[in-house]
């Protein structure tokens, strides 16, 4: 760039800015795993997976868990709500594997994820693109969301009636019917994969 009295003329680095779009796209990761212990393809995968922790804390912090905000102030407390909030999103891991087959997700995504190009870009599989097409799973179910899945479940309730009163009072209870996704899901969890 000059600069003088009644003149400004520039000039772009056209050597330099070559040079920085040579390295466009390109990253480096570092591991303190030996080579022989973890390929360069595994270091990726794996560092790619930092965006599932990711998840895991928004899903503490926001609303799909509903266990914040809660304010504490002595340690004992904090640990055991630090517990029940990592138990929470345990349980909801495992519900989420279990149901992948009612959710919109890849019930696979463990395989495909080791058998991809760690560095490309990755694109939904077909079945995943199946799922999103026709919003039915293989059984004709409709696919949800792990909310909406879990608000469908709710609406399986319990009534109980007491006839009587004391001691001689008769408790009837009753379970509504499990509809069709409902019985699906319920199948599900009885699955040991």
């Amino acid at each position: 760039m000059t600069i003088k009295d009644g003149h400004f003329s520039w000039e772009r680095k056209q050597e330099e800015i070559q040079q920085e779009a040579a390295l466009d796209g390109i990253y480096v990761i570092r591991s303190s795993e030996p080579a022989e212990d973890q390929s360069a393809d595994n270091a990726v995968r794996n560092y790619k997976r930092l965006a599932d922790v990711e998840q895991a804390f928004r899903a503490l912090k926001g609303l799909e868990l509903l266990v914040r905000p809660i304010h504490h102030r002595v340690d004992d407390r904090v640990r055991a709500h630090l517990f029940v909030c990592l138990l929470a999103y345990y349980v909801q891991w495992h519900l989420k594997r279990l149901w992948a087959p009612l959710l919109f997700a890849d019930e696979h995504l463990t395989e495909h994820r080791a058998d991809r190009d760690p560095v490309a870009q990755a694109e939904a599989t077909a079945e995943v693109c199946r799922k999103k097409a026709i919003r039915r799973s293989e059984e004709g179910h409709p696919l949800n969301s792990f909310r909406t899945l879990l608000a469908a479940l709710a609406t399986q309730c319990r009534t109980t009636c007491q006839f009587g009163d004391g001691d001689s009072a008769i408790p009837i209870s009753k379970t509504t019917d499990p509809n069709a996704l409902q019985n699906e899901a319920f199948r599900l969890l009885q699955h040991k994969p």
